[in-house]
């Protein structure tokens, strides 16, 4: 990321809406805002196979291919930025289920897989699509489930303004196409 960029073209908008952005509570928000970006933007400067490799720790697991034997974790919590307007998506629950293949991922891996997914300029489906991929690759099956909840500011703090709206998305690969035992693992509760 270009941070020095990120400063000028936010000095700019802070002169462009009226604002002076040589007065005390302004001096450094340029500065900050930069920062801000390259810690919440992470996983832009990654493609979704090397984050499967960073985060594709799995150990060994005698596994057998049904629904009896998904891994699930539900309530994952990131938070993401739509790439429309650039608003904070927020209370967002990410629920995964995959059926091993022989190998499992470490529990933590799952989460940071997640994470660093939400950390880019992004749309609710797109995530979904995209830890669906990264956990596929990461954990070598092809049998993986997504479901995600949040709120998008973009809805709830401006234009419609409707504070109360949820999007719920999915994203089915292998078994969890058409078995509907497994898209049950993923319901929110």
């Amino acid at each position: 990321m270009d941070r020095k960029a990120i400063e000028e073209h936010v000095k700019g908008i802070l002169e462009a809406i009226g604002e002076n952005p040589e007065r005390e509570g302004l001096r450094e928000t340029p500065q900050r805002v930069a920062r801000m970006l390259e810690e919440v933007l992470e996983g832009t400067a990654y493609s979704n196979h090397e984050i499967a490799q960073m985060f594709g720790k799995t150990f060994e697991y005698e596994s057998y291919a049904d629904s009896e034997n998904a891994v699930v974790m539900k309530d994952i919590t990131v938070f993401s930025y739509c790439e429309h307007h650039m608003a904070l998506m927020y209370n967002v629950r990410v629920n995964v289920a995959y059926i091993p293949n022989g190998k499992v991922l470490g529990m933590s891996k799952i989460v940071r897989i997640c994470d660093m997914a939400a950390k880019r300029l992004q749309l609710q489906e797109k995530l979904g699509k995209d830890i669906a991929e990264i956990i596929s690759e990461a954990a070598g099956t092809e049998d993986v489930g997504v479901a995600i909840s949040a709120c998008h500011s973009c809805m709830t703090s401006r234009g419609i303004k409707n504070p109360n709206a949820k999007t719920i998305t999915t994203t089915f690969t292998g078994q969890f196409r058409t078995d509907s035992n497994l898209k049950e693992l993923l319901r929110f509760e």
